[in-house]
C-alpha cells in the first residue's frame, strides 16, 4: 500500500505539504499542488478517509434526508446532489425520512448525532420545530431544499407561481374549461405542494374571471397510474368535458395523455394537457411542462452546503443566503388552441 511519504519523496515536498495539497486545507501554490496530485496519481495513492477525518475534524461526508427513493423527482434531485458532491470530493450518506414518527426521531436523535456527517441537506421535507432544533444543535450547516423554513437556509420553489404559469399558458391559448389533477389529502404533506399548486391554478382562473369549478378537480397520487385514473374520471363524466387539463406533476400529465388516447381523444386537437417538473419522458410524450430543473436543484443544494463548509476560516455559522429556485415554461405538442 502506497504511503504519504512515498508521494512526498516523488513530488519533492514534505508530507505536510502533500496533506495540504490533497485535502484542500491550507495554502499550497498551484504548481506544487499539481506536482503533488500528479505524484499521487502515478503511485495510486488515495487519502485515507479516517486519517483525513482525524487530522481535519471533518468526515467529508454529507447527510441527505429524502422522503421517497422510488419517485422520479426525488431520485433526480438526489442524482444532482450526488454528482455535485462527488465533484467537490464529498461522500454522501442517505437517510430515507418517512412519515413514521419513531423512525424520524431515531434519525434525528441518534444517526445524525454520531458525527459521521459535516452537513445536512433535506430534500422536500418539512422539518418540524423539534426536528429543526435537533439539526441546529448539531452545529452543522443545513440546507432545506423545496420549501421555506425561517430557521434554516432554504432553497424554495414558488409552487403557486409555477401553477399559475401552467394555467395561464392554457388560458392564453383560449381554453376556458380547464380541469385540474392534483392530490388527495394524504399526499398533501411536506410544504403542501399540491395545495399550493391548486391555489395557483384557481388564482389564474380567478384573475381571468373564470370560476374554479370543483367538479373539474380530481385527486391522484403523483404517479402515471394515478394520472391515468384521474383523467378517465374527468373525461368520462356525463355532460360537457374540459378542453384542457393541468396536472400537478408530469407523471400525472403523462397518465392523462395515455387515458385520453385510450378514450379516443386526440392530444392536443381535442384535449390540451400541461404538467410540472421537467420529466425526462416529457420530450418523448411531447408534453408541455413547467420545468423546475430537479437535477439542477440537487446540484445547487450540494454547492451551497460545500460553500458553507469550505468558506474562508471554515466559519459555518454564517449560512448561505436563501434563494428562490428557477422554473420555465417548455411548450411542446400536448397543448394547442381549443378546437373551433
Amino acid at each position: 500500500m502506497v504511503s504519504i511519504d512515498e508521494v512526498a519523496r516523488l513530488a519533492g515536498v514534505s508530507t505536510a505539504t502533500v496533506s495540504r495539497a490533497l485535502s484542500g486545507r491550507g495554502h499550497v501554490s498551484p504548481t506544487t499542488r499539481t506536482r503533488v496530485e500528479t505524484a499521487a496519481k502515478s503511485l495510486g495513492y488515495v487519502v485515507s478517509a479516517s486519517a483525513s477525518s482525524l487530522a481535519s475534524g471533518r468526515t467529508r461526508n454529507i447527510g441527505v434526508l429524502v422522503p421517497f427513493l422510488d419517485r422520479w423527482f426525488f431520485s433526480t434531485v438526489l442524482s444532482g446532489v450526488a454528482n455535485a458532491l462527488v465533484r467537490h470530493g464529498y461522500d454522501i450518506t442517505l437517510y430515507n425520512l418517512t412519515a413514521d414518527g419513531e423512525q424520524r426521531r431515531t434519525i434525528f436523535e441518534e444517526f445524525l448525532r454520531r458525527q459521521r456527517v459535516d452537513g445536512v441537506i433535506a430534500i422536500a421535507i418539512e422539518l418540524g420545530d423539534e426536528e429543526t432544533q435537533r439539526v441546529q444543535e448539531l452545529g452543522l450547516p443545513v440546507i432545506a431544499l423545496g420549501g421555506p423554513n425561517p430557521r434554516l437556509t432554504a432553497l424554495t420553489v414558488d409552487d403557486v407561481a409555477v401553477a399559475q404559469l401552467a394555467t395561464e399558458h392554457l388560458l392564453a391559448l383560449g381554453h376556458r374549461d380547464i380541469a385540474h389533477i392534483g392530490a388527495s389529502r394524504e399526499f398533501d404533506v411536506d410544504f403542501h405542494v399540491p395545495t399550493h399548486r391548486r391555489q395557483g391554478f384557481e388564482q389564474a382562473l380567478m384573475d381571468a374571471g373564470i370560476p374554479a369549478d370543483p367538479v373539474r378537480f380530481e385527486p391522484a397520487d403523483f404517479t402515471i397510474e394515478g394520472g391515468f385514473r384521474a383523467a378517465k374520471q374527468l373525461l368520462g363524466r356525463p355532460g360537457s368535458r374540459p378542453t384542457a387539463i393541468f396536472a400537478a406533476s408530469d407523471e400525472m400529465a403523462i397518465g392523462a395523455i395515455l387515458a385520453a388516447r385510450e378514450l379516443g381523444f386526440r392530444v392536443p386537437e381535442d384535449l390540451s394537457i400541461v404538467g410540472i417538473d421537467g420529466h425526462e419522458l416529457g420530450e418523448f410524450f411531447r408534453l408541455t411542462t413547467i420545468d423546475q430543473f430537479p437535477l439542477g436543484q440537487g446540484e445547487r443544494a450540494a454547492d451551497a452546503i460545500v460553500a458553507a463548509l469550505e468558506r474562508v476560516g471554515d466559519d459555518v455559522s454564517h449560512a448561505p443566503e436563501p434563494g428562490i429556485l428557477p422554473f420555465e415554461l417548455v411548450v411542446r405538442g400536448s397543448t394547442a388552441r381549443p378546437a373551433g
